[in-house]
């Protein structure tokens, strides 16, 4: 797919439409693009390479955009193997050519590859400048977006930025889907954790005039950028999205399933707010995490299970944790048979997240619902949508 930048600037990224799993755990049924950049000047830079999946479609669009002249430069800005796994073949083709990256970069390449780049390294650090003629790279550090070697740069001239994984979302070029909801479902998943260091990004984005930013994943943005950057600012600042209510619930014997859409019923009846609910043994576990992250409110429903909690919850919670979930109001259905345990230990859980409101109704379901709980039901919509 040709990806129109600048005259000088050129794509040649390439599309994965055969993996099943981004890093083994994100489903990604319309694949995956791994992007890379070529900027013509006095000096040649390439930005970035590619995963080894993709490496021979990659150097024929390296090579064929370079029409038989040599780069000077590679820049680094990411290190992981999705962007990183051909540095050694640009290296054994154009043995002049210099590695530019960072301190860190440069103290991790030996984890990744038995190879002495030492004569090549050129080593920036915040705010230097790689001068290439008309175009004059700048370089950010982005620690912990999502690696600790991330930098992002910034060509004046044509005013780009080229971002890392920042601004990045799952799907091929050629996808033709919404970018809000990939992206956020690859920023939460991905990049959720390190809000703090998102927002410290931006705070040094917003200081450049960004006509195009070129991520390592997804399209390249150049129309409404307020837009994206306008929701990486509340992504990042774990604000909710959607003033609504997300439904979790996961159901051995359908029960716990029962009282999760009667009390999705319940919601729908009181209020024209959005309400989403997913049976989290059903359901895509990032898009689960993503939606936790949408919206203003949620309800988790889980049966009890071998004196804890229905593994498939307990491994949503133990997500939502570690992506540092929080600013949010939240309820809790349990359902057990003798000994009910699942609410004890989603408690414990969401006491160990920042800023969290708990209902004050737990509703406690012993096997199926009847009545008295059904009414309780009605208690916990109304004290979540209040």
């Amino acid at each position: 797919m040709e990806v129109k930048i600048s005259d000088s600037i050129k794509y040649i990224g390439v599309d994965d439409k055969d993996i099943d799993l981004f890093e083994s755990q994100y489903i990604v049924k319309n694949g995956i693009a791994y992007n890379s950049y070529v900027i013509f000047d006095d000096k040649i830079a390439v930005m970035d390479t590619v995963d080894k999946r993709k490496t021979d479609e990659w150097y024929k669009n390296l090579e064929n955009v370079l029409g038989g002249k040599t780069p000077d430069y590679l820049v680094v800005s990411h290190l992981e193997p999705d962007h990183a796994s051909n540095i050694l073949t640009i290296c054994e083709k154009y043995p002049d050519i210099k590695i530019v990256g960072n301190v860190k970069t440069f103290s991790m390449f030996p984890q990744f590859f038995d190879y002495n780049i030492e004569d090549r390294m050129v080593e920036v650090k915040e705010g230097d400048t790689l001068d290439l003629g008309s175009h004059k790279l700048t370089f950010y550090m982005a620690p912990m977006v999502h690696w600790p070697e991330v930098m992002v740069s910034y060509d004046s001239t044509d005013k780009v930025l080229f971002s890392a994984d920042a601004f990045g979302k799952f799907g091929t070029l050629d996808t033709d889907e919404d970018w809000d909801c990939e992206a956020r479902r690859y920023y939460f998943n991905i990049c959720g954790k390190y809000g703090v260091q998102v927002q410290n990004l931006l705070k040094k984005a917003s200081a450049l005039d960004i006509k195009t930013i070129c991520p390592l994943h997804g399209p390249v943005l150049s129309d409404n950028l307020e837009h994206y950057l306008h929701l990486y600012d509340m992504w990042s600042k774990y604000e909710p999205e959607t003033d609504g209510v997300f439904i979790a619930y996961a159901s051995i014997h359908g029960n716990t399933k029962d009282a999760a859409l009667k009390l999705y019923d319940i919601l729908k009846s009181k209020t024209d707010k959005k309400i989403a609910i997913a049976d989290l043994s059903r359901s895509d576990m990032a898009e689960c995490v993503e939606d936790a992250f949408r919206y203003s409110k949620m309800i988790v429903a889980a049966p009890t299970y071998d004196g804890g909690i229905f593994p498939v919850v307990n491994d949503f919670l133990h997500h939502l944790e570690i992506k540092t979930y929080r600013n949010r109001r939240v309820g809790m259905i349990e359902n057990g048979s003798w000994a009910p345990m699942a609410g004890k230990v989603m408690k414990s859980y969401f006491e160990k997240m920042k800023n969290i409101e708990l209902a004050g109704t737990l509703v406690s379901i012993r096997s199926s619902l009847k009545d008295d709980t059904a009414k309780q039901l009605e208690t916990l919509a109304d004290e979540i949508l209040a």
